[in-house]
């Protein structure tokens, strides 16, 4: 019954009139919509229309909400689903949004916890996952990435492919796969390219993955994700296999899109 009336809202909110004023927000800070597909643009706005409603915003560090936030980080979220079958992110319920790089309260151990060795420190971040709680995003950085894709850079795209990772209950850099071949094929290419790319953040070689997702397995699989919707032609060029798994996985091919963006634009 529960799952009835869920289904009954979504379809009303997906029935409600599109914003004009949302529809300037996604062609002035999200640079992938304007190559999206007709088809594609329009399952874009649906999930958004959700995923606004369904999800608690909070704005922190004295930063006031607006629509332009919201839809910004919504439609950077979302384009991660256009092709998955997916429940709107159901292990995202709130959203944290800092203006600028913030510093987190440092942890404090659990009550049953025994800690070996001393809680470090917080450091800076633009971005958290927790695989039970929140998303935190800084502002200023889903804006830039959001505008600015050929930096290869997304910390909105970074933070809710941990949040598909996890739906499996494990931060480990596999989210949940088709098949067991689909789950072989992953683990081939992706733990190939997690060893070449620790081994030339060791030796300091130049990389086309950030050195960041050479720290763990879930971290390259966040970072795999900025680059494939960012910078696919780079990874087509330095990792097919790479790019071929995660094409798989997504179901869509931002190569074909960005071919067609060039030839557009050239045209």
């Amino acid at each position: 019954m529960l799952g009835w009336f869920i289904r009954r809202r979504r379809r009303k909110l997906m029935q409600m009139p599109f914003p004009r004023s949302w529809e300037i927000i996604l062609h002035r800070n999200v640079a992938h919509y304007s190559i999206l597909d007709d088809i594609e643009r329009g399952h874009l706005r649906s999930l958004i229309q959700v995923f606004i409603a369904e999800k608690h915003w909070e704005g922190c560090g004295g930063l006031e909400l607006t629509d332009e936030i919201r839809v910004t980080i919504s439609a950077q979220a979302c384009l991660l689903l256009l092709g998955l079958p997916h429940n709107y992110y159901h292990n995202v319920q709130t959203i944290l949004v800092y203006p600028s790089t913030v510093v987190p309260p440092r942890r404090k151990p659990g009550f049953f916890e025994v800690t070996l060795e001393p809680i470090g420190e917080s450091h800076p971040i633009i971005g958290q996952a927790f695989q039970q709680g929140p998303v935190i995003i800084v502002w200023d950085a889903a804006l830039h990435g959001g505008r600015n894709p050929e930096l290869g850079f997304n910390i909105v795209y970074h933070e809710f492919a941990h949040k598909l990772d996890m739906l499996d209950g494990a931060a480990d850099g596999t989210p949940p796969l088709r098949n067991r071949a689909e789950y072989r094929d992953w683990v081939q290419t992706c733990s190939r390219e997690y060893l070449r790319l620790r081994h030339d953040a060791a030796y300091g070689r130049p990389s086309f993955l950030n050195y960041y997702g050479a720290t763990s397995e879930a971290e390259f699989f966040a970072v795999a994700t900025e680059q494939f919707f960012d910078q696919p032609l780079v990874m087509i060029e330095h990792s097919p296999d790479l790019y071929r798994v995660l094409k798989e996985y997504y179901r869509q091919d931002p190569a074909r899109r960005a071919i067609k963006s060039r030839h557009d634009y050239a045209s």
